[in-house]
């Protein structure tokens, strides 16, 4: 599984962080940070994250 985040379309509202915390965060600056490619076990998390991004920045490649 590979995740891509549109960092064009993101706004850091952190809805993805609330639902995946292994692989979303917020760096030290503010800014979504996040892990490219996250273990399986815990796709159903970042799936959870792409359905709650309110402006649908969040893909999930296989």
């Amino acid at each position: 599984m590979k995740v891509v985040v549109d960092m064009n379309k993101c706004q850091d509202h952190g809805q993805c962080v609330f639902a995946a915390p292994d692989v979303f965060q917020f760096d030290d600056a503010g800014r979504l940070a996040y892990v490219t490619d996250p273990d399986d076990a815990l796709r159903d998390e970042v799936e959870e994250a792409a359905d709650v991004c309110p402006l649908q920045a969040i893909r999930i490649e296989n």
